[in-house]
C-alpha cells in the first residue's frame, strides 16, 4: 500500500509538473503570438499610411486647373486688346464689360482655399496685379476743390415719364453748360419751359441739345453719318435735321470760347445671332473722331451719350485727342447705365485743353440713364 501510495504520488506531482510546463508554454506561445500580430497590424497600418500620403499630392500639386484658370485669366485681361472682333465683334464686347473680369478672382481665389492649393493662390496674384494697374486708379478719389465751369450731360430718354421732373432736378444741378440727349419733337418744349430761368442761352439740333448760362455762337449741327447708303441719300434734309444726333457750339466763357460738343451715337446690341452689333455706333464715333480733329480751338469739352465704354477700341479716335473727365478726376467707375442699377459708363465726358477737377455721377431721374458732370478750370 505504501507503495502504490508513493507511485501514484510520483505519478501525479510528474503529470502536475508536465501540465505546469505545458500551461507556461502555452502562455509562452500565446504571449509570443500577440506581440507579433501588433507589430505586423502596426507595419501594415504605417505602410497604408505612407502608401496614402505618398499618393496626396502636396499644397503645390493640388489646385492646378484653378492656378491655369488664374494665367488664362491674367491674358484674357492683359491682352484684350489683341482679342479679335472678327467674330461677334468680341473684342469690343469684352473691353466693354473688362472691369467686371475681376470678379472671377475671388471667385477663384475661393476654389483655391477650398483645394488648400498653393499654387493656385500664388498664381491668383497676377490677375489681380493686372486688373489694380488697369484700374486699381479709378478707386482713389481724384477731385479737387474748386472749378471754373461745371458741364453736365443727361440722357433724358425718349420714353421718359416725367420730362418736366428731369428738367427741374438737372436745373437744380448747379452745372453751368448742360448738354441733353435722345429729345423727343413732344417733350422739347417742356424742357425748353423748365429750363428757361436758371439757363438764358440754349440750342436744340435735332434730338440733341445745349442749354447754357453763358452765352453761345457759332452753332451747327455734326454730321456723324447717321443716315448712310441709298437709303439716306434718299431723305430730304429737314428729315435728317429732325433726327440729327449732334451739334457744336461755342460758350463764351472768362476764360475765353470753348468748343463744345454734344453727340448721341448709334446703340450697341448684343444679339445671339451676330453678337455684340455696333456698326453704327461705331460709324458715328469715327465721324465725331474726325470732327473733333478737325477742330480749331484748343478747349474741347465733348459731352454725350456715346453708348460705349472708353475702354472700347472704337473710341481710339477720341481717346487719343481727349481725357475722359472720369478717369482723370472721378471717384469710382462713374457707371451710369442702367439707371436702376448702373454697371457700366456709357455717358461720357471728354475734354482737351482743359483741366479736369471733379466728375461724378448725379441721382436717378425719370430715364434710364443717369445723368454726368464734371468741374474743369483752365
Amino acid at each position: 500500500m505504501a507503495h502504490a501510495d508513493t507511485a501514484a504520488q510520483a505519478d501525479t506531482g510528474e503529470q502536475a509538473d508536465t501540465a505546469e510546463q505545458t500551461g507556461q508554454g502555452g502562455a509562452d506561445r500565446r504571449d509570443t503570438g500577440s506581440g507579433s500580430g501588433i507589430w505586423r497590424e502596426a507595419l501594415s497600418a504605417g505602410i497604408r499610411r505612407a502608401i496614402h500620403l505618398g499618393s496626396r499630392p502636396g499644397p503645390w500639386k493640388r489646385g492646378l486647373v484653378l492656378a491655369a484658370l488664374a494665367l488664362l485669366l491674367t491674358l484674357f485681361m492683359l491682352l484684350h486688346a489683341k482679342i479679335p472682333n472678327g467674330i461677334g465683334n468680341l473684342g469690343s464686347l469684352v473691353e466693354t464689360l473688362l472691369p467686371w473680369f475681376g470678379l472671377f478672382i475671388p471667385v477663384l481665389l475661393a476654389g483655391a482655399l477650398w483645394r488648400r492649393s498653393a499654387s493656385a493662390v500664388v498664381a491668383l496674384l497676377l490677375p489681380v496685379m493686372v486688373w489694380l494697374n488697369l484700374f486699381g486708379a479709378l478707386l482713389i478719389d481724384k477731385s479737387h476743390p474748386g472749378t471754373d465751369l461745371t458741364v453736365a450731360s443727361h440722357n433724358v430718354g425718349a420714353d421718359n415719364p416725367d420730362p418736366a421732373g428731369t428738367a427741374r432736378d438737372l436745373a437744380a444741378s448747379g452745372a453751368h453748360v448742360l448738354a441733353l440727349e435722345e429729345m423727343t419733337e413732344q417733350a422739347r418744349g417742356t424742357y425748353e419751359k423748365e429750363l428757361a430761368k436758371t439757363y438764358p442761352y440754349h440750342t436744340v439740333q435735332g434730338t440733341v441739345g445745349l442749354w447754357s448760362k453763358l452765352p453761345l455762337s457759332d452753332t451747327r449741327p455734326v454730321d456723324i453719318e447717321q443716315d448712310v447708303g441709298p437709303l439716306g441719300d434718299t431723305k430730304p434734309p429737314e428729315v435728317k435735321m429732325a433726327y440729327n444726333r449732334a451739334l457744336r457750339t461755342t460758350v463764351a466763357t472768362d476764360q475765353g470760347p470753348l468748343a463744345v460738343y454734344v453727340a448721341h451715337l448709334g446703340s450697341a446690341r448684343v444679339n445671339p445671332r451676330t453678337g455684340f452689333s455696333t456698326d453704327g455706333r461705331d460709324r458715328n464715333a469715327q465721324a465725331l473722331g474726325e470732327a473733333v480733329a478737325a477742330e480749331r480751338n484748343e478747349r474741347v469739352v465733348v459731352l454725350g451719350d456715346l453708348n460705349g465704354t472708353m475702354d472700347d477700341r472704337a473710341f481710339d479716335g477720341l481717346t487719343s485727342q481727349l481725357r475722359s473727365a472720369q478717369d482723370v478726376a472721378g471717384d469710382g467707375f462713374g457707371f451710369s447705365w442702367p439707371a436702376k442699377f448702373p454697371v457700366v459708363r456709357i455717358d461720357q465726358i471728354l475734354v482737351r485743353g482743359v483741366e479736369s477737377e471733379s466728375s461724378w455721377v448725379l441721382p436717378a431721374t425719370g430715364s434710364d440713364h443717369r445723368p454726368v458732370a464734371a468741374g474743369i478750370s483752365w
